[in-house]
């Protein structure tokens, strides 16, 4: 895993008019808690934080005080889902040699037999890794894999000293029998009812006559 180095400066300005001021001077609100101190109000900058976490959210910071530094990983990053700018970010205060329970993404290596749809039920792993080894993702290879075969949790391979949590018997990527055309009008045809949209019925070819309904009234 990476570790970036990166300014921090205690932030004395609180509520959504704080933060906005914060965002506005192109920082980051944050709060860094753990190991039973209490929350420390942060600001963090927003530039310096994206290039930071570039190569992923587990990114191992350094955090840079007048006084000192200290270790933290991301949390829970909040960003605004139509600008994309940060928002907030809770930091986990770390220590070095401890462990930390942590998600890691899982990336597919390889393909699966054509005949087979790839179905990833899993994206990230939770693991318990040393704060300072925490692997930056799990690859999971798929060649030759065929329709009713899987990879569940407990045989992807993970690195010295990183541990599974949760359990083994879980599915990360299965692959599936692709389904047959009459199976995806099927499928349509549910979603159009229950939207509410009614299927026109099929026109009579040319020159066939529809057969008379016995109930309806004789015409001259």
């Amino acid at each position: 895993m990476s570790e970036v180095r990166i300014h921090a400066e205690p932030r004395t300005e609180f509520g959504k008019g704080g933060a906005r001021r914060t965002r506005r001077a192109g920082m980051i609100p944050a709060v860094l808690y753990g190991h039973g101190t209490e929350p420390r109000h942060l600001a963090l900058p927003a530039r310096e934080f994206g290039n930071a976490i570039k190569g992923g959210a587990n990114t191992l910071l350094t955090l840079a005080f007048e006084a000192g530094s200290e270790l933290a990983l991301p949390k829970a990053i909040q960003r605004d889902p139509i600008r994309g700018h940060y928002e907030h970010v809770d930091l986990l205060l770390v220590r070095r040699g401890e462990k930390v329970t942590i998600e890691v993404p899982v990336t597919l290596t390889g393909e699966a037999n054509r005949d087979g749809l790839v179905d990833q039920q899993l994206m990230t792993l939770t693991v318990e890794a040393e704060a300072t080894h925490i692997p930056d993702h799990f690859e999971v290879a798929i060649d030759g894999l065929n329709v009713g075969d899987n990879v569940a949790a407990g045989a992807v391979e993970l690195p010295q000293g990183t541990t599974l949590i949760g359990d083994p018997e879980q599915v990360v990527v299965a692959v599936l029998a692709a389904p047959t055309a009459e199976q995806l009008d099927a499928e349509l045809a549910d979603a159009e009812a229950d939207a509410g949209i009614e299927r026109d019925e099929p026109e009579a070819p040319a020159g066939e006559v529809a057969a008379a309904d016995p109930a309806a009234p004789a015409t001259e």
